[in-house]
């Protein structure tokens, strides 16, 4: 569970892009949902006890300038953060939700992570690339042709596996809160009050999602991985990997032009959008209260120290 946990953290993200509003971002953890504000983090995690636990602290700093604001190197510095700041907050998550009894080591969460980077490395990127190679001495492929085949088969692998997982109860838990958490921006978003009567009325889909941002990775790594040429299977690995940067930083350009356009941007990322449907379900107003509790702690940091307990709509905060 807590490998598939830690995929979901590193692709369902909504990322840090200028909205309408102050800007904000979350991701789902487990029994928990992790914001994003301006300055700080803001977690929240329903505890054994009903209660929720609510944390916060500074983001990093060396985002804030220099080489790091850049175009394209921007998009990547972003994802590296938010994969850190997303295995902490599901480390933080797992402790609080879980208890005293079932806590993570750090020796646990290491092997947890390098699991799935392996996994990451293993099954989305060397796969596909072999399969394709297989097929191209079959079937004449040119190189283009077998890019396209490779991409192909990394989608249909990631939607496989999102589908696989959403079946295992525990992971369908997370698709509810990231539920939440989308509804929450969106409620935010378009300055209505957050309570759960009212976040409720909000779409699960967000454009920022990081699991749409995925299928823009795997289309624009067709387009990029075909300007570089052929060679060898230890040169096309190698390649990929080192690109892999690269792909990232494009892709995030282009998911933060088309979040911010009414026209050509909505129909772009229409067909990503829909995968949201898979990794998000309709949460409960329970969970409504997680994200939106996450979100106030995230905006104002001072709120980490006030108790909240489980209480539905009155405790929601109007704004």
């Amino acid at each position: 569970m807590r490998i598939s946990a830690l995929f979901h953290v590193m692709f369902s993200a909504v990322m840090d892009l200028p909205p309408k509003r102050i800007p904000v971002g979350g991701q789902a953890v487990i029994e928990g949902v992790l914001m994003k504000g301006p300055e700080h983090w803001g977690l929240a995690v329903r505890e054994p006890n009903g209660t929720i636990c609510l944390k916060s602290w500074l983001g990093s700093e060396w985002l804030k300038g220099g080489l790091w604001k850049w175009p394209v190197v921007r998009g990547f510095a972003t994802m590296v953060e938010m994969m850190r700041i997303g295995m902490k907050a599901l480390s933080l998550s797992a402790d609080i939700s879980l208890g005293e009894e079932e806590k993570i080591s750090p020796f646990e969460m290491v092997l947890s992570v390098g699991a799935a980077l392996l996994g990451v490395v293993g099954i989305f990127l060397a796969l596909p690339m072999f399969v394709s190679e297989y097929l191209t001495g079959h079937f004449a492929l040119s190189h283009f042709g077998k890019n396209i085949v490779e991409g192909i088969l990394r989608g249909v692998i990631f939607v496989g596996y999102v589908a696989a997982i959403s079946m295992w109860k525990d992971i369908a838990r997370v698709f509810e809160y990231h539920g939440a958490e989308h509804k929450t921006i969106n409620a935010y978003e378009h300055g209505a009050p957050l309570t759960p009567e009212s976040v409720a009325h909000y779409s699960r889909i967000h454009r920022r999602c990081g699991t749409s941002f995925l299928l823009v990775v795997i289309v624009v790594s067709i387009i990029v991985f075909s300007l570089i040429g052929g060679g060898s299977v230890l040169w096309r690995v190698g390649s990929r990997v080192v690109l892999l940067p690269l792909v990232i930083g494009l892709s995030y350009e282009f998911i933060r032009g088309a979040s911010n356009s009414d026209t050509w941007g909505k129909y772009c990322i229409m067909p990503a959008l829909s995968l949201q449907y898979i990794t998000t379900r309709e949460p409960s107003a329970d969970q409504l209260e997680v994200a939106i509790a996450a979100l106030d702690v995230a905006l104002d940091p001072d709120k980490e120290n006030k108790d909240t307990t489980s209480g539905g709509a009155e405790d929601g905060t109007d704004r």
